[in-house]
């Protein structure tokens, strides 16, 4: 049998007899790994699509509008300026009224010829392009209403037949359309306590018409404004020909770059990406944390085993092999079905994208986003168990074939400081103190999940503002607020698996002192509960850390990242601190209670 072969089969047959292990190895990784597969994809949503529809249509590098008939000639100069290679327009546009399914909206319709434009040409996805009579509704306001092809919609009591729906990437898709009008616009929710003025259009769509019907609609010139799309030598000097030709928004003649517009169409993807990479970063360390506990369980429960390997033949590089082979397939395993899961996923946790070629929820797994998983499922697999495993490979072979149990650290300052103490907590205390490091990992677990669920609550009440304020619109607080859920659904269960793992652990490792402590008369509930009260401690201690300075640091630092304003944000109450630390003890006990009960009911003899 060849040395890889063996290796593959010795790791299989040990994950088949520890199914139990192996299903926590399992879910510790696939959490990280599909947290940051959603963060990847929806980093590639924020481009993709927007690229696509801009090539599709065509789209202008520089758009400009003014706000009168006075302003034309100033807008018709931007024409034959220095740098700009074609343009269309400049095209009537008026604000309106549009009656549709039952609800009035505000739209600004938009002049255009029934010809080929060379510069912004939206593309038809449904029926055909403006004609005499006909409306083409831009997509995502179409699908907004649940109007399509064939419908009748009313304008300023006209009606007018659905002839297209079209996508552009002249303007972000609705509801965050650009304001290309005189009368000025508002996006997002209208705070209770104030009242629109009067004129402000509030979430405008964008319909284009024909430029006779447009006109046909202004009972007054000055009710029109005008846009005109440019086309540079160099895209990527947009913002530099705005600067240069004075098209700041407080000026008289408006310009919007397509970097901006990018910007806005994708804005909320950009803020689901952010908040998942945060949680993957998160989920990452307790991966770790539970992979070292884990590993450091296994090796205390493989002992044996590893004297068997090495009695046989086996050398210290082949049993290191063995035991780091099977948290490579597991991490292998978990990295292909993280990717699968997040790609599925990925759609659920972005906004409507019919107003762009493609769907900015689309996953679109590139090689790049496959190898950063799959190395960060593997790299994490590889730092929680090359030093166990080499550690039991280097091991003596005598030692390891008879199993002895450890030897305990005696601490003079501990002994005094428990003696005293009940015998559950007496025993709970040695315990902790037995793995410091195992002690401190669960300290770090705690302070790491209950951070997470520090900024969620932070989070959760400023989402709660929104509609009040207007930052985001309904639809995408809910977006918003699923990315959230998925956040806290994984942290949440990542942290249950971290108890379980190093309670049992922890019960593997205190076998012997524990059987030993009940023929010196404890009793099995006392070793339950002193086995589930070592993890209480370091998740009271964990809990407190996570609150402050944890919490506290890493919502300072997402705010940091993404430029928010943090005296926006309504920090928990001290009651809801207090609340969310006695609840986490309380989770911890209840988690803890079942490994603990099973450990403490073995019996005696067969453990010595």
């Amino acid at each position: 049998m060849g040395r890889i072969l063996l290796v593959i089969r010795l790791a299989l047959r040990d994950l088949r007899r520890r199914r139990t292990e192996a299903a926590l190895l399992l879910i510790a990784i696939l959490a990280a790994t599909t947290t940051l597969t959603l963060g990847l994809v929806l980093r590639d949503a924020a481009g993709d699509p927007y690229q696509s529809t801009r090539a599709a249509t065509k789209g202008p590098d520089v758009v400009a509008n003014v706000g009168q008939t006075a302003d034309l000639a100033e807008l018709g100069k931007l024409a034959t300026a220095s740098g700009v290679t074609a343009h269309s327009g400049p095209y009537p546009v008026i604000a309106r009224k549009l009656e549709a399914s039952g609800r009035t909206s505000d739209v600004q319709a938009m002049g255009r010829d029934a010809t080929i434009t060379a510069v912004d040409q939206p593309q038809v996805t449904q029926g055909s392009w403006v004609s005499d009579g006909g409306v083409v509704l831009e997509a995502a306001f179409a699908d907004s209403l649940d109007v399509g092809v064939g419908d009748s919609v009313t304008l300023d009591s006209r009606s007018f037949k659905v002839v297209g729906v079209a996508v552009t990437a002249a303007m972000p898709p609705y509801p965050g359309a650009s304001c290309i009008v005189s009368a000025g616009c508002i996006n997002g929710a209208i705070p209770d306590d104030r009242d629109l003025p009067a004129g402000l259009l509030h979430n405008p769509g964008l319909v284009w018409l024909t430029q006779a019907d447009v006109l046909s609609l202004a009972s007054d010139p000055s009710s029109l404004s005008y846009v005109m799309n440019l086309k540079l030598t160099d895209p990527d000097k947009a913002q530099a020909f705005v600067d240069r030709n004075g098209g700041d928004h407080g000026g008289a003649m408006p310009m919007q770059t397509w970097e901006s517009i990018l910007a806005d169409a994708t804005d909320l993807a950009k803020d689901s990406q952010i908040l998942l990479l945060i949680g993957a970063w998160l989920l990452g360390l307790l991966a770790v944390a539970s992979l070292s506990v884990l590993v450091g369980g296994r090796m205390a429960d493989q002992h044996r085993r590893v004297g068997l390997l090495k009695a046989v033949g086996g050398t210290p590089s082949l049993v290191a092999a063995v035991l780091l082979a099977e948290y490579l397939l597991v991490a292998a395993v978990a990295a292909a079905a993280g990717l699968t899961i997040g790609a599925l996923t990925a759609p659920l946790l972005t906004e409507s994208s019919a107003g762009l070629v493609g769907s900015a929820g689309t996953a679109s797994l590139t090689l790049s986003t496959i190898s950063l998983v799959t190395a960060v499922a593997l790299g994490v697999a590889v730092v929680a168990t090359a030093v166990p495993a080499v550690r039991g490979a280097r091991s003596s072979t005598v030692s390891a074939l008879a199993d002895a149990a450890r030897p305990p650290r005696r601490t003079g300052w501990l002994i005094i400081l428990s003696a005293r103490l009940p015998v559950p907590l007496l025993l709970a205390l040695r315990v902790a103190a037995r793995r410091p490091r195992r002690f401190v990992l669960g300290v770090i677990s705690i302070a790491v999940t209950v951070s997470g669920i520090y900024v969620l609550l932070v989070l959760n009440a400023f989402l709660g503002d929104q509609p009040g304020t207007g930052a985001y619109t309904e639809t995408q607080v809910a977006v918003l607020r699923h990315v959230l859920l998925v956040w806290t659904v994984i942290l949440l269960t990542l942290a249950a698996v971290n108890a379980i793992v190093i309670t049992w652990a922890t019960v593997l490792d205190n076998r012997h002192a524990s059987a030993l402590a009940r023929t010196l008369g404890a009793t099995p509930r006392e070793t339950t509960v002193a086995l589930a009260t070592a993890q209480v401690l370091p998740a009271l201690l964990g809990a407190v850390l996570g609150v402050f300075p944890g919490g506290w640091a890493l919502f300072a630092a997402i705010n940091t990242i993404t430029g928010g304003d943090s005296d926006r944000a309504t920090l928990p109450t001290p009651w809801q601190l207090i609340a969310l630390v006695l609840a986490t003890v309380l989770v911890v006990a209840a988690l803890t209670s079942v490994p603990a009960h099973l450990g403490g009911r073995r019996p005696v003899t067969a453990t010595l």
